[in-house]
């Protein structure tokens, strides 16, 4: 009965998602294919026994490099399908994989999308990131007897909460024999445990992002722009922005700016729709910028670089000296801190942390992080980094520490995924399958 209640919600739901998604796709050249794909319409993979790991969007892309890069060295012969739901994601997955995967958009959770989707990947095993708990998807693969696997799972006390007025659902999507658990931390385990996952099918892995390796490429890149811009000027970076982020970087940038005049500030937008906004709010400010789209360098007499390109973060915060990383200022719950902290440097955010709480604390009990409440904070944690170099390094090098400290994950996720492998010869899992 929870099922078809289900179901009938999702139908009744669908319809404005569709409208969503084909508006998108008409004003968005990249995003043109992307309704198809989430109706089930995916091209069919090139060779049997597919890998198919899902990451909704750019930081769970951003962890899946590891996994993507360890399953190829140990099985080259299988292919492997990443899906997003973003398009953002899909972008960044794109950048990083290139022709090593093939990529799509997840289906809608509807029965003939799901079918037409598994039908034309036909994966041997599936591997869905972080939690994304899609009851008509996962009933599906059990249908198939298709194993699995939600690797670096996480669930918040909320979550747990809001499945448990749903426990029919949950418990019969979860406790099927084809689910596995690699969950985060033994709290995650617990939790999931909870709401219905089999015990003994649930371990505790660890996460994945810890795993994080940022191409030598980029880095080199990075520094050397850092030397072409001076080495005695101030760099710093806010990244992954959101509306009345840019704003409160620009105040804190006046601050450091008059004690260090040559300071340099690079702007980095989290959603490319929001460039030309962005443009409009460093004009309206009188700031003196440079574009990283026109192909400029910023002079001597620029204020800020704003970075409205897609896919070059890494490359700018390897070019910084100290890290501000956004959707922290305001409640979306913060974006990926273990970038600058692989590069060691030191970082600040605003207390909205609740899409990784566990990294901010980790970084922010080992010195390696700062949280401040809004853009006066911001520009006097700024200027005691910039004013005490030595001291920024070191915290820096903390946050390097905690990350390498808690690496291992994606080889805990790989032997959980291995022994339900058949081979790259194996006939793929179709409909008629099913048991």
């Amino acid at each position: 009965m929870m099922r078809m209640l289900y179901v009938l919600l999702t139908r009744l739901l669908v319809p404005w998602v569709i409208a969503h998604d084909a508006w998108q796709g008409f004003l968005h050249r990249d995003q043109r294919g992307r309704l198809g794909q989430r109706l089930g319409y995916v091209e069919r993979v090139r060779g049997a026994g597919a890998i198919w790991i899902h990451a909704v969007s750019v930081g769970e892309v951003q962890a899946a490099a590891a996994l993507v890069r360890a399953l190829q060295r140990r099985h080259p012969a299988l292919p492997i399908v990443v899906s997003t739901v973003t398009a953002t994601g899909a972008q960044r997955a794109r950048a990083l994989f290139e022709d090593g995967v093939q990529h799509c958009y997840l289906p809608y959770d509807l029965p003939g999308a799901v079918r037409r989707f598994l039908d034309r990947i036909s994966p041997q095993v599936t591997v869905i990131l972080e939690t994304e708990i899609w009851p008509t998807l996962y009933a599906e693969l059990g249908r198939r007897g298709i194993p699995l696997v939600l690797g670096s799972a996480r669930l918040s006390a909320r979550s747990v909460e809001r499945y448990r007025r749903m426990p029919s659902l949950l418990r019969d999507t979860l406790s099927k024999g084809n689910v596995t658990v690699g969950a985060q931390t033994g709290v995650d385990a617990e939790r999931f445990r909870a709401i219905g996952a089999a015990g003994a099918r649930v371990q505790v892995t660890g996460n994945i992002k810890y795993d994080l390796q940022i191409p030598e490429a980029q880095v080199e890149a990075g520094r050397a722009l850092r030397q072409r811009w001076g080495a005695g000027r101030p760099v710093w970076i806010a990244g992954s922005t959101h509306e009345g982020e840019e704003q409160a970087a620009l105040a804190a940038h006046v601050l450091l700016r008059q004690r260090h005049p040559t300071a340099l500030l690079l702007l980095v937008p989290r959603h490319p729709q929001r460039f030309e906004g962005v443009r409009g709010v460093l004009r309206n400010a009188g700031v003196r910028f440079a574009q990283r789209s026109s192909g400029e360098m910023p002079g001597a007499g620029d204020d800020v670089f704003l970075v409205d390109t897609i896919g070059e973060l890494q490359m700018f915060y390897a070019a910084s000296d100290v890290a501000f990383v956004g959707g922290s200022l305001v409640p979306i719950g913060g974006h990926s801190l273990l970038e600058p902290a692989v590069l060691g440097l030191p970082i600040l955010s605003g207390p909205h942390t609740h899409n990784g709480p566990d990294i901010a604390a980790l970084l922010e009990q080992g010195g390696a992080l700062r949280i401040v409440p809004g853009h006066e904070a911001l520009g006097q944690a700024l200027l005691e980094w910039v004013d005490a170099p030595a001291e920024a390094r070191e915290a820096g090098a903390r946050g390097r520490r905690a990350v390498a400290a808690n690496r291992g994950a994606v080889d805990r996720l790989v032997g959980m995924i291995e022994p339900l492998l058949v081979s790259s010869s194996a006939a793929p899992r179709a409909a008629s399958s099913a048991p």
